[in-house]
């Protein structure tokens, strides 16, 4: 599945129930990554973060209020939105997992439809290009379900790849990125990459930018990366 498609992380230790969600969300365009316990999950997460954690509170060992907790107080996970699911649905629970810092608390049994909505609710304010939101910035606008980019009003012409390495730059204008951040969230993480590809599709994305003239708005910070702005 291309790499622009976001990716959840789906914690579950009930194995049909994380099958049919996992199925759902795939059949939707995510990527689903499955974790059974909080354990595995926070392994997961250190390894390569995901867009979207789906996250069931009664897990064995580690519960889903401790892995929301330990994520949420971590520098690099913290922006990673997460929905609790839970059984629990006194409003002291509720009040417990969104203080812990959930992002949203979904009460079972649950729609499966709604729960969808949640997901594609939270990525809007995340990564709103992998959820067809036109985005902005200075004179240039990417039209993430058209597919279509222009800068003055003038279409320009972008490959695939660095297509979606503006959707990147432009959904967090100013953030630096690194290389190995860009190619797990552009190339995805399952794909063997060298980390020179990103100097190249760089490259490309500035000649793209500026074909019709204008400044270069792409920025090299010696020694960490790339930024827009």
């Amino acid at each position: 599945m291309s790499p622009e498609h976001p990716t959840v992380l789906l914690v579950e230790d009930e194995p049909a129930q994380r099958e049919v969600l996992a199925y759902n969300l795939e059949a939707d365009g995510f990527r689903v990554t499955r974790a059974g316990n909080g354990e595995e999950a926070l392994m997961l997460v250190e390894e390569a973060a995901p867009d979207i954690i789906v996250l069931d509170w009664m897990l064995p060992n580690v519960s889903g209020i401790e892995v929301c907790r330990q994520l949420k107080t971590r520098s690099e996970t913290r922006g990673v939105p997460i929905i609790m699911l839970s059984a629990r649905s006194e409003e002291v629970d509720r009040v417990r997992g969104l203080e812990t810092g959930a992002d949203d608390y979904v009460v079972k049994p649950y729609s499966v439809v709604e729960l969808m909505a949640r997901v594609r609710a939270q990525l809007r304010r995340t990564r709103p290009a992998t959820v067809g939101e036109r985005l902005e910035y200075t004179d240039i606008v990417l039209d993430s379900e058209t597919h279509r980019v222009t800068r003055a009003d003038k279409p320009l012409k972008l490959g695939p790849t660095e297509f979606r390495l503006l959707a990147t730059f432009m959904e967090k204008p100013g953030r630096v990125w690194s290389r190995e951040q860009l190619l797990d969230r552009v190339w995805g993480r399952d794909i063997y990459v060298d980390t020179r590809t990103v100097d190249v599709h760089i490259g490309r994305l500035r000649k793209a930018l500026c074909q019709h003239g204008g400044s270069d708005p792409l920025r090299t910070v010696r020694g960490a990366g790339y930024a827009l702005g």
